[in-house]
């Protein structure tokens, strides 16, 4: 599972501008004004060689007792609690402040490791800057300029050197499958029906399920590990910090299993934030199974309002599976595991790079990629990158112009060709550069030397010339 890093100080230091950073984003608002953060952001951490999540809190003020800025110090402690490593930020321009004593003495009281990241550094002396932020007691600090990137990769790699590298998919022996949802769509209750028996609370009231919960268990003597997670609110809705960081754990349960099984209620429309968990899915490539619960007592008309509702609004869902179930019933509930296991089986498919290749090969006969002004991309070979989701990496020519619509293209060729169902899948570019290049300056000695040779055409039909005292040219004829 991947490792939580939350980002915690007092308002105004660069907490937002660390965030889009890091995650390569900028779905953090940014602005020089201090609490502009109030609520928590989480993303998905881009910066370093290993995977983990970033969370970015808000300011910071831990001498208040009420009001908004009480909430959001009640934020920032229960970050601290759900994360695995915390980064403190501080302001290098406005030097070491009372408040920041009072954090440091807050976080020194915690069983995480702490980091130090002095930030706004760029144009300072470095060690000036850092000398004074040793008071705090919380080990060097390290210097950085979220805004510029200074540093911002050297506190990554000393964050993240105690956790595990990325776990290999090659050696994921069984399917491990997280079911996601909003509340009270019957999560729990899908749970249940699968195991066969009351293993997690179930109850008539949203957001009964707090914590993410592993169970493993065998079906047809084959074994699988199911994930019932806490149901993800819309944003507005959500106002208990434990819920808040529900959230958090439900993204990483996400990142932790092969499959996610997303459950919908047949009774409720499709809303925006059932597309917005499926995008958490997507996001992180996993292979998905959609669950319409509820479907038992429902009318014609309502069943097929609700079917035109999932193609209008989860289009971009059609290479997954849909099953229409009743998990209060048992109805449906064994058909989906033979989708889990294809669906399993596509994510984590070796693809050979000759048929690979020989699938590239059909599609640019059907359909070229279009020209980018008057080069046209050009398309050599094909070979798999990655698995869960499947990688597939296109080697050519001025690639960097391919548009997305072409790339679409290609991802629908490559699925139908190996009926990869269930999963998505990522196309990749990688141009060469023009191995003649190199040759042709070889070949002439005064490229080579460094001189610039003179165009053949300047040559013809010219005489040497030569300037005389007055700075005219003459030819040498009389």
């Amino acid at each position: 599972m991947k490792a939580t890093v939350a980002l915690v100080g007092r308002p105004n230091v660069g907490k937002s501008t660390l965030f889009n950073r890091l995650t390569r984003s900028r779905d953090a608002l940014v602005a020089d004004l201090p609490g502009l953060t109030r609520d928590r952001h989480y993303g998905i951490g881009r910066v370093g060689e290993k995977p983990y999540l970033v969370v970015d809190t808000g300011g910071f003020e831990p001498v208040v007792d009420e009001g908004i800025l009480f909430e959001m110090a009640k934020q920032t402690l229960q970050a601290v609690d759900e994360a695995d490593a915390i980064v403190f930020l501080v302001d290098g321009r406005n030097g070491l402040t009372p408040q920041d004593k009072i954090i440091a003495n807050r976080l020194r009281q915690t069983s995480r490791p702490v980091f130090l990241a002095v930030n706004k550094a760029e144009g300072m002396n470095r060690a000036i800057v850092a000398a004074e932020f040793y008071e705090l007691g919380l080990g060097d600090p390290l210097v950085i300029s979220a805004a510029h990137g200074d540093g911002v990769r050297d506190l990554m790699d000393m964050v993240l050197e105690p956790f595990p590298e990325a776990v290999d998919e090659e050696n994921v022996k069984h399917p491990k499958f997280a079911v996601i949802g909003r509340p009270n769509v019957g999560k729990s209750t899908l749970v249940n029906a699968v195991l066969g028996e009351e293993r997690v609370i179930a109850f008539d009231e949203a957001g009964t399920t707090r914590d993410s919960i592993y169970i493993d268990f065998e079906r047809e003597n084959k074994p699988y590990t199911i994930i019932d997670t806490a149901g993800v609110r819309r944003r507005g809705k959500v106002n208990e910090a434990i819920e808040k960081f529900s959230v958090i754990k439900t993204i990483k349960a996400i990142e932790d299993a092969n499959v996610a099984v997303l459950v919908l209620d047949a009774q409720l429309d499709i809303s925006e934030q059932d597309a917005t968990i499926a995008g958490f899915a997507l996001e992180a490539g996993r292979a998905l199974v959609i669950a319409v619960n509820k479907w038992d007592n429902l009318d014609t008309e309502r069943k097929d309002n609700i079917k035109r509702e999932i193609a209008r609004k989860l289009g971009f869902l059609e290479f997954a599976k849909f099953h229409y179930i009743s998990a209060l019933q048992g109805k449906g509930v064994g058909d989906l595991f033979k989708s889990i296991d294809e669906a399993y089986s596509a994510a984590m498919a070796k693809l050979a790079t000759p048929k690979l290749t020989r699938v590239l090969e059909v599609a640019l006969e059907r359909q070229q990629p279009p020209r980018a002004g008057l080069i046209r991309p050009k398309m050599r070979y094909a070979h798999q990158g990655g698995m869960n989701p499947p990688i597939i990496v296109i080697h050519g020519n001025a690639l960097g112009n391919v548009p997305d619509s072409y790339t679409r293209y290609l991802e629908h060729t490559f699925r139908k060709a190996f009926k990869l169902q269930g999963t998505p899948l990522r196309v990749q570019y990688k141009s060469t550069e023009n191995p003649f290049a190199d040759k042709a300056a070889s070949a002439n000695p005064k490229v080579r030397a460094g001189a610039k040779a003179m165009p053949r055409h300047s040559l013809r039909g010219r005489e040497p010339r030569e300037k005389t005292r007055f700075g005219k040219a003459k030819t040498g004829k009389k």
